[in-house]
């Protein structure tokens, strides 16, 4: 017989936790028998005295009870760190790599609540957001070390949300060495993480079956420049080369590659795949000098130096002014309904560019569910504005990282925004987070993750 404290829930709750949710919260509990220490186990069970799991628990929390286990556990001691943990590393080997720079412990998913672990090269950087891995970290980080071998371990535990737990915000080494700026690689790139400056952890993994998904978007364009293959003599005997429109030979290598657009870059991660996979022109913008800086050293030790340009300005205004460039553009070419020329005595602005692929991938527009509609026309604005820039049958790569705005509002808010700009949507991918996020069925807040890749056409050209 346990000596924990049981928390009896109440008989009117919805079956949440029978159907794999790993949160009890206060106003699920009937009653308690024993008095539960902050961070400690308690039993679940429902009003019938069923047992349901044992989960750690923080009644200053509105989660009251967080799941560790569905069968009896007396203590989450250095052998229960030691099989998760060793779990998680299996997992991660099968769909992964061994070895491979990924999320190697994605806490309620790998039954490790309020425990996020990311992996860069031999790094590994921890977040703790919960009361209860606070009190566990001298018995779960000797076997993080164990299991994992890294050289270093470093904490990035600067999250808000550990107030909501009673925590202070903390950073800084745990274990072994650790340098600022680690070298990855992802899909054959290698790339800088700042695991002390950078956000999150550093670095985001969720997206890297993404990234890799945009290759078939980069070539393909060359037709539209008037660029066709013609049989030639070269040097190299008879073979297909690129002719443009007046005959000549094109020698620059990314002739049929597209133009590309990367708003809210972060460290230039699409902006690279853009690049490897043979993209011709690509601009990388962030609001974050620190940001664009980090994108720059990452473009240059892959050798992208020559095919991509960095801005540093407000990815909203950057959109709203190209635009109002296109606009005006349009404008001055037609005429009104009194038959007059718009006033052209005023210089043209040099913006109004378009591109065949504009890529979307913002922070959390909404922290909490009342921010929800708030995100919603943020979301709308970007995307509205980005398929107005989009050159004709061009793509549109958009996501959400907002847990708060489900994926049928926010494919219906993208849908509004086409509505709004006159055009057409073919749906090409639609995809969450990677296999290193995995998911527990019936928990929609593991779901945040959204990202599309839509082909954008005009109404008026169908």
């Amino acid at each position: 017989m346990s000596n924990q404290p049981r928390a009896v829930l109440s008989r009117t709750r919805r079956p949440r936790l029978e159907q794999g949710h790993p949160w009890v919260y206060a106003n699920e509990i009937e009653r308690w028998e024993g008095e539960p220490s902050p961070g400690t186990l308690a039993e679940i069970v429902d009003a019938r005295g069923k047992f349901l799991a044992v989960g750690y628990a923080n009644p200053a929390s509105q989660i009251t009870l967080r799941v560790v286990s569905y069968t009896p556990l007396e203590a989450m001691d250095a052998d229960f760190f030691r099989r998760r943990f060793e779990t998680c590393a299996s997992f991660r080997n099968r769909f992964i790599g061994h070895g491979a720079s990924c999320r190697i412990v994605y806490g309620e998913a790998d039954f490790l609540p309020g425990l996020i672990v990311d992996r860069f090269a031999d790094i590994l950087v921890v977040q703790v957001l919960t009361l209860g891995m606070e009190n566990t970290r001298d018995a779960w980080l000797p076997m993080l070390v164990e299991v994992f071998r890294p050289a270093g371990v470093y904490e990035r535990s600067d999250v808000g949300v550990r107030t909501l737990e009673g925590l202070e915000e903390r950073t800084g080494i745990l274990y072994g060495e650790c340098p600022r700026y680690v070298e990855i690689e992802e899909n054959g790139l290698r790339i800088e993480v700042d695991i002390e400056g950078g956000q999150k952890t550093g670095y985001f993994h969720d997206q890297r079956r993404n990234r890799a998904s945009i290759a078939p978007l980069m070539t393909g364009w060359g037709e539209r420049s008037g660029i066709r293959l013609e049989e030639r003599e070269t040097e190299q005997g008879r073979r297909r080369v690129p002719v443009n429109a007046n005959g000549n030979v094109v020698t620059f290598p990314y002739w049929d590659g597209a133009t590309v657009l990367e708003c809210f870059a972060h460290t230039g991660s699409f902006t690279l795949h853009g690049c490897q996979y043979g993209a011709k022109k690509v601009t990388c913008l962030d609001v974050s000098a620190h940001a664009i800086e980090t994108a720059q050293r990452n473009v240059e030790r892959n050798g992208f130096s020559d095919r991509v340009e960095f801005v540093v300005e407000d990815a909203f205004e950057y959109l709203r002014r190209q635009v109002a460039g296109r606009e005006e553009r349009a404008a001055r070419g037609r005429k009104d309904g009194g038959g007059q020329k718009v006033d052209t005595s005023k210089p043209l602005t040099s913006e109004g560019r378009t591109w065949d692929v504009i890529i979307l991938d913002p922070p959390a527009f909404a922290k909490t569910k009342k921010a929800v509609a708030g995100a919603c026309r943020g979301y709308k604005d970007i995307n509205l504005h980005a398929m107005k820039l989009l050159n004709e049958g061009g793509f549109l790569v958009t996501a959400s990282c907002s847990y708060h705005v489900r994926p049928d509002l926010f494919l219906e808010t993208i849908q509004e925004a086409a509505r709004d700009a006159g055009k057409t949507l073919r749906l090409i991918e639609w995809q969450g987070a990677g296999r290193d996020h995995p998911r527990l069925a019936g928990v929609e807040e593991g779901h945040y993750l959204k990202f599309g890749i839509f082909e954008v056409r005009s109404r008026s050209e169908l």
